[in-house]
């Protein structure tokens, strides 16, 4: 059997879904321009330089969907994935993921972008599983907090292990995995799998693959 995971942002998408998301709810007035646009750049090139606060981050990015109801936000995410979204899912992407599908991996993204926004983006794409930050829900609304480990560098694998153990799965379970990635903050998942592959990398990441000849690849 073999395993097949796929990081989300700038390596199935070109693009990044958490970045695009903010930028959507500004310009929907739903989020200050002055004030949110810049902060919103700010982490993220934090998060392409490694140096990412995480809690800080969800701190910013988790509060709008506590300020809204589900209906309203539901309806957000749709207009966004629309008009966001599919313009960045890429014919090549599409077709690694169905080469994939159609060899019987088992198959998901892992992301650190929340799951609210990433579930629609995963069934676009036809993938069944979605390992993501979790967005802490009581029951009647968003937290704005996450819940349990966030999906993100270390905390990647955690959450992968735990889901495979939760279907009857460990590692050793595959005869080939795969982790395509972009970022430098996924090598230790990638350091994992038998097969990673390096998707658009950031410069860190390009240069990682090449001394461990780690393939190299583009979607774009």
């Amino acid at each position: 059997m073999k395993l097949v995971l796929f990081d989300l942002d700038n390596t199935l998408l070109s693009g990044d879904s958490d970045f695009e998301w903010a930028q959507f709810l500004i310009s929907k007035g739903v989020l200050d321009r002055e004030v949110h646009e810049a902060r919103n750049v700010e982490f993220y090139e934090q998060y392409k330089a490694g140096t990412l606060d995480i809690d800080v981050f969800l701190d910013f990015q988790l509060a709008p969907l506590a300020r809204h109801d589900r209906a309203e936000l539901d309806a957000w995410r749709r207009e966004f994935v629309d008009t966001r979204i599919k313009p960045l899912m890429t014919a090549a992407a599409r077709s690694l993921v169905q080469r994939h599908l159609d060899d019987g991996a088992l198959t998901a993204i892992v992301t650190a972008t929340n799951s609210f926004v990433t579930g629609t983006i995963a069934r676009e794409f036809g993938i069944e599983h979605l390992i993501a930050t979790i967005p802490a829900w009581d029951g009647k609304r968003f937290t704005g907090k996450p819940r349990g480990t966030p999906s993100f560098k270390a905390g990647k694998i955690e959450r992968v292990e735990a889901w495979l153990e939760s279907i009857g799965f460990w590692w050793g379970s595959f005869e080939q995995s795969w982790f395509y990635s972009d970022s430098h903050n996924d090598l230790p998942l990638m350091s994992i799998v038998s097969d990673p592959v390096a998707v658009d990398p950031d410069d860190t990441l390009r240069n990682h693959a090449r001394e461990q000849g780690w393939p190299v690849i583009s979607l774009r």
